[in-house]
């Protein structure tokens, strides 16, 4: 089994007695996690998959005796798709408060459906993880860096999902059923979709436009609504796990570009099952725009895992300077240059001459480990 990063986190944590929420996308490996936590503690455990509306109905109950009475003598409590119960924050905040001795680990598909639910009711009483498609670090600690490096071109193809991963040879079916049965069956009808065309005709428009900045206007006229339709279902998508945004950086100097935003995919399989295009790298278009998406999850990636709290951007002047990617962490900024061809030159300069204090880096496919894997 492939280890997750959050694992040791979690368990390390756990004697600690706060709830911890798992977030990430369908088919991400939380049930599966869950299931490792279950296995490796020495505590009375029970797993619940609240999909089933049994349990779904009794964790809906806010009383601490009835609670108790069905949680019995088990000391930790795993809920699996928690956002299914009906006042599920108050629920964990009675177990919390009234019983001390219940820890418990929830997961969730949706940050609209759990994390609101919960952030109210569990002020200062619990620990939110993020858990994506599998990660260059996680892949390269169960086999070796050399053997993970030796897949990229099949990972910015078919991307990291666990089933991806897990069934070589049938990657094209895998991400047609997760595309199709949970992309957009969880889409649908977890939100207040009333254009289900729009929606999809919206994401094959953003595949196309990764590592391009994204004009909302220009995407409402290519699809026929307003603006602010595009606006809400980019933030349902992105509270979906689906894609992420990344915004300009900016300290207001007056040569660079402000208020923009890029909009990269969490894996870059379901970027290229939107399109339908699973070619080789060696017949893309497209392989600098897929280098970058790829590079940039990681990046978010490697934060969550490793719950690290800076901040992320992109950076561009209206002179043609451009980096790709900069974090922000007290002040001090370090950015990267992602190149998939090694000899394109970097347009770091005019960043430098406003930022001398930075770090540039430049992330190419002979380098591109050293960032993801600990030294």
């Amino acid at each position: 089994m492939i280890e997750r990063k959050i694992f040791s986190s979690i368990m390390d944590r756990l004697e600690k007695g706060k709830v911890f929420q798992i977030l990430g996308p369908r088919q991400s490996g939380k049930t599966t996690l869950l299931h490792q936590i279950q296995a490796q503690t020495n505590i009375p455990t029970e797993y619940y998959n609240c999909d089933e509306t049994l349990f779904r109905t009794q964790f809906s109950q806010q009383n601490s005796d009835s609670l108790r009475s069905i949680l019995g003598n088990n000391k930790l409590i795993l809920l699996d798709e928690a956002q299914k119960v009906d006042n599920i924050g108050l629920t964990l905040k009675i177990i919390h408060d009234t019983l001390p001795d219940i820890k418990v680990v929830v997961t969730g598909s949706s940050a609209f459906e759990l994390s609101d639910k919960l952030n109210e009711a569990l002020t200062g009483r619990k620990y939110e993880y993020h858990l994506y498609p599998f990660a260059f670090e996680e892949l390269a600690e169960h086999e070796s860096t050399l053997k993970e490096m030796s897949q990229l071109p099949q990972r910015l193809i078919f991307g990291s999902y666990p089933e991806v991963v897990n069934n070589p040879g049938s990657e094209r079916e895998v991400l047609t059923e997760l595309c199709n049965s949970y992309l957009y069956k969880d889409v649908f009808s977890l939100f207040d979709i009333r254009k289900p065309d729009l929606v999809e005709n919206l994401l094959q428009a953003l595949a196309f436009q990764i590592s391009n900045e994204v004009s909302y206007n220009q995407l409402a006229q290519l699809l026929g609504c307003d603006k602010e339709t595009v606006e809400r279902y980019i933030l349902i998508l992105e509270r979906a796990y689906i894609i992420f945004r990344l915004r300009s950086y900016s300290s207001n100097q007056r040569n660079e570009i402000k208020r923009s935003r890029k909009i990269y995919f969490y894996d870059n399989g379901i970027r290229n099952s939107l399109i339908a295009d699973y070619n080789p790298i060696e017949l893309r278009q497209d392989i600098g725009k897929l280098w970058e998406n790829y590079i940039v999850s990681e990046f978010v990636k490697r934060k969550a895992n490793n719950r690290l709290f800076h901040k992320e951007y992109f950076w561009r002047s209206i002179t043609s300077g451009e980096i790709d990617y900069l974090e922000m962490k007290d002040a001090h900024i370090n950015a990267f240059e992602i190149k998939w061809n090694e000899k394109k030159k970097p347009k770091a300069k005019s960043f430098l001459n406003l930022y001398p204090s930075s770090t540039v880096n430049v992330v190419n496919p002979s380098n591109f480990f050293r960032y993801f894997v600990p030294n």
